[in-house]
This record gives C-alpha cells, structure tokens and sequence, in this order.
C-alpha cells in the first residue's frame, strides 16, 4: 500500500505551482484589478466570467457555484483525482520527486493510476516516433511526404509509426516496468491469447494530448493493404481518455486561440497539422466523434466566450452534402457559444491538407478570411435542394428554411436573416415572409393543427 506523501513535499508542491498557470493552462484568465483574474468557471456553465484566481493567496473562487479551494482542490476537481494523485499530477509538472513515509520512494509503486497511464503514454510515443525513422516505416513517410509534411513537420507533431508486430509496443512498455493490466486499461493494448496484444500496429501514429500538454491516447491510420481495419483507429474510452471532451491540437493552439480570439474547426490530424504550418495556429480536431457539447465547453473556457466580448469559431467542412450535413449539425450547437460562428467552404472540396499540398500556404489562409456566417450557411444549404427558378421551388424552400430561421434566439439577428432570406428568395415581400415563416415554424412547435394551416405548410416538406 502506498505510503503518505510528506507534508513538507506537498507544501513544496503548493509553492512551486503558481495557481494562475496551472488554471491558467485550462481557462483563459483576464484582469479583474486589485491582483486578481477572471474567466469563465470550468465546473458550471456561465455566460459572464464569475470565476475568480488570486494568485498572491493562491486560491480560485467561483462566485457563481461557489467552488473554491487552492491549487491541489482546483487539479483534484478538474481532473476528477484523489488527493494523493492531484499532489502527483503537480509533483510531475514542477519536476519534484515526492518522499513518501511508511516505507519511503519505490518508483512506480505508490504512482497514482492516472499518472501511471500518462507515463506509459508518453513511454509509447517515444517509442512510436522513433519507429518513424526505421525502415519499416517507409510508407509512413511517403504518407507524409505526399502530403507536403518534412521530417521536422513530424517531430513537431510527435507523428510515429506503430510496428506492424503483434506485440512490439507492448514488450517495451513491458520493459519499462508497465504491467499488462496498465496497458490494456489505458487501451494500448488488447487482451490476446498468450498476453497483451498491440492496439495500432503497421499504422502511422498520432499523439493525442491533453489541454495541459499530457499524451491521453493516440489515432492511428492505415497504411497496409493487408490491413483488414478502419481508415482511422482511435484509442478508445479510458480512465484518461475521453473522445467527447478531447480536441487534438488544443495543447499547441490553446495560448493563440485565447491571444486571436479565435478556434478553427477541422476534420482530421493532417488537416491541423497542415493549418498550422500555412500560419493558421488556432486549428484543432475532434478525434474519432463529431463536434459536440463538451468540445463547446473547452473552446468557450479558452476564448472566455462572454456577451462582452466577441470571438470567432470557425468550422471547415467540404463543399459536398456530407460537407453540408455536418455545418447542420454544427449549427444546432451555434447558440451555445455567444462568439460569432463561421464556416469555411472550399468550393472544390480540398481539405486544408490537400488545399495546402495543391495551392500551398497562401490557400489555406485565404480559406480561413474567407469565412461565411454559419446562419447564412445553413440557410443557404437549404434553399440549394430547390428550383429557385419557379414559384413552387421557391415556396418550398421558403417553407423548408423556416425553422433554420425562426430558431435564432437574437431578435435582431433573426430579422436581419428574414430579409437576406427574402432577398435570395426574390419575393421582395417581407411581410409575407415573416408570416409565412411565424406560420410554419409554429405548426412545427404546437401539438394542434388546422386543415389550412396543415395544407400551407405541406409544400415546404423537403
């Protein structure tokens, strides 16, 4: 059983944790006067920062969920840990070995579970990234080659390569002083017949790392024909892993997104690292799952999404219908951040990647700047399915692109969206616009509804 940690290590461990970094590394923080700082609280949502740090007495309070407590409560929260293992995630971070009574330092031993899981993690990436360099990874490289990525391009990104072996991975972790259990738990390895058996293996590798810079999990590509597997493989759900609140990128793009004002959106692992390069340091990536709440919640801590203060989220997507499903769903998350929200559409379905190796540095900026509203987006995407060239077409997409319309909470943003929608409609009659519009998304809102009211709102069914 682990021993104590000593009071003098864990007072080492306050003192050489500053409380405005180590917050700071997972929510953007402005001047609130008199020494303290302000964000939004990362334990409630909030529209306006009640969140407050005081970094001379080196304690954080929310005055709106009444959560406080120094830095060893704020890590144990965030990070759902125990005491032991918040003292440890700190110990790590400012390089003190900690002293443990009853039965003094085992390496390893007393380690928390979490910790042991980061460890092993980084233990694989560095196993993984030199791999990339060995002869059989020749087909890794040339992936990143024809994808216009140099060597230096893949150390940046901690890129490796995943022996195409049942268990190389797991013999060096093994090695290492890792248990099969620590492995399979973490999900770098399975359980096979005669032992633990490599997760990714033949497979170019990227590490997926936490806000604080922590290696979590990794994504894995095909390379191999004979490789029976998906496209992509991700880690899968783990005591540190967790794909619904996970964005790569966010360690390298957190202190732009929160200097720019600004989060781009992307698809894939290229894709950031290809923004990135071509100047657009503010791109991150879901990882295996499509954008959704708890993304919201990390970008909006990060840009300190408030009403006072106007930043930008921009999505990319491919000119395609799969491109245009995906701005749809991203747009029934829109009205949860109060930061503009963009898309960027490139017309001939290039992703940042290909954009960057066809046109270079310049396309992938030039796509970005070239952002549309994503109101302007949905609704566009909608009047699309329809002849717009005849009454009938342009009643139906009327009809169809109603509840786009009427379900922007903003009254001014909604009036000013009925009168483009008039507009690239050509009625030229926003009376009979906003009625039609009141009428149809109130048939989709009520229970009851009239003969006439039903066969009104019948031609618009796409």
């Amino acid at each position: 059983m682990a021993g104590r940690i000593s009071d003098e290590d864990i007072a080492l461990v306050r003192e050489r944790s500053p409380i405005a970094d180590v917050v700071g590394e997972h929510i953007q923080l402005r001047n609130a006067g008199g020494g303290n700082l302000k964000g939004l609280c990362p334990f409630h949502d909030e529209k306006s920062p009640s969140f407050n740090v005081t970094p001379a007495r080196g304690y954080y309070y929310c005055f709106g969920c009444a959560e406080g407590g120094d830095v060893i409560t704020f890590v144990r929260k965030i990070e759902n840990l125990t005491f032991t293992e918040a003292v440890e995630r700190l110990a790590q971070r400012a390089g003190i070995q900690l002293r443990y009574e009853q039965g003094g330092y085992v390496p390893g031993r007393e380690q928390g579970e979490r910790l042991r899981l980061i460890e092993a993690h980084k233990a694989a990436a560095e196993f993984y990234a030199a791999q990339l360099a060995t002869p059989d990874a020749a087909p890794g490289r040339r992936f990143l080659s024809e994808r216009g990525f140099e060597r230096a391009d893949a150390e940046h990104f901690g890129v490796g390569y995943a022996p195409a072996e049942w268990e190389a991975l797991s013999r060096h972790l093994m090695a290492r002083g890792f248990t099969s259990q620590e492995l399979i738990k973490g999900g770098l390895a399975r359980e096979g017949r005669r032992g633990p058996v490599d997760r990714f293996r033949g497979r170019l590798v990227w590490p997926i790392r936490d806000i604080t810079g922590d290696v979590i999990g990794f994504g894995a590509r095909k390379l191999l024909d004979s490789d029976d597997g998906p496209k992509y493989l991700n880690t899968p759900e783990s005591p540190i892993y967790h794909k619904s609140s996970v964005l790569y990128g966010v360690d390298l793009a957190k202190r732009e997104i929160a200097r720019r004002s600004q989060a781009v959106i992307v698809e894939g692992y290229t894709d950031v690292m290809a923004c990135h390069l071509a100047g657009v340091p503010t791109a991150v990536a879901t990882c295996g799952t499509s954008f959704g709440e708890d993304h919201i919640k990390v970008l909006r801590r990060l840009l300190l999404d408030q009403a006072e203060f106007r930043g930008e989220v921009i999505f990319t997507f491919d000119g395609d219908s799969a491109g245009q499903k995906a701005a749809l769903r991203a747009f029934q998350d829109e009205q949860k951040f109060v930061t503009q929200t963009f898309v960027a559409v490139q017309p001939d379905g290039l992703d940042p990647c290909d954009l960057r190796v066809k046109q270079g540095d310049a396309a992938v900026r030039d796509l970005i700047a070239g952002r549309e509203p994503l109101f302007a987006f949905a609704i566009r995407s909608v009047l699309s399915r329809y002849d717009l060239n005849t009454n009938e077409g342009r009643l139906a997409a009327l009809d169809a692109a109603a509840p786009v319309v009427a379900s922007i909470k903003d009254p001014g943003l909604r009036k000013a969206y009925l009168v483009d929608l008039d507009r690239w409609l050509g009625f030229m009659d926003e009376g009979f616009v906003i009625q039609r519009i009141q009428q149809v998304a109130g048939l989709q809102r009520g229970p009851q509804r009239g003969p006439g009211q039903q066969a009104a709102a019948r031609p618009g069914r796409p």
